[in-house]
């Protein structure tokens, strides 16, 4: 893993934790249920007409394991109705989910660098995921279903807080 891929890693646990650890103050209305999402950006995600070996599971994978995790992620955020606000706190256990989540993955590159690359080889050998693209696909695909996950909870979390038919925590 090069420097820069370090500090993109570093920097994308920062602004998740910087903007969504504590409760922010959004005002929020019924037109706008979900103020936090205006700030996410639609992700776009070009599929490959083929793939070789079982690189396609891998990545699949990869997605499965990034909704289970953006699940989570969304479960541990409380979203309530403060009169006509919609508070959402995250707290410490939240902050511990990225933590590890993409401390696993800096620590998985490094070590598929440095400490067990025999190890990745043999097992992917074995598997029959022959392009190196997939394990970076699989992570980036992870990436992308857990903060889309999170997002998408976090709006119907919102709106029911926001109608008063649930307090979400």
């Amino acid at each position: 893993m090069s420097t820069s891929q370090y500090v993109l890693n570093l920097g994308l646990l920062a602004v998740i934790l910087g903007g969504n650890l504590g409760t922010p103050n959004h005002d929020a209305s019924p037109a706008d249920p979900a103020p936090g999402a205006r700030r996410d950006r639609r992700l776009r995600i070009s599929a490959r007409r083929s793939y070789p070996g079982n690189d396609a599971y891998l990545e699949i994978a990869g997605a499965l394991a990034g909704v289970l995790l953006g699940v989570a992620a969304a479960m541990l955020v409380r979203v309530r109705r403060d009169r006509e606000r919609v508070l959402a706190t995250a707290g410490a256990a939240f902050a511990a989910l990225w933590v590890a989540v993409i401390g696993g993955r800096i620590l998985f590159a490094y070590g598929a660098t440095h400490w067990f690359a025999r190890e990745i080889g043999t097992f992917s050998v074995q598997h029959r995921i022959v392009g190196a693209g997939a394990w970076t696909a699989a992570f980036v695909l992870m990436a992308l279903a857990m903060v889309a996950v999170r997002v998408a909870i976090g709006a119907v979390q919102r709106t029911r807080a926001l109608r008063g038919t649930a307090t979400v925590a």
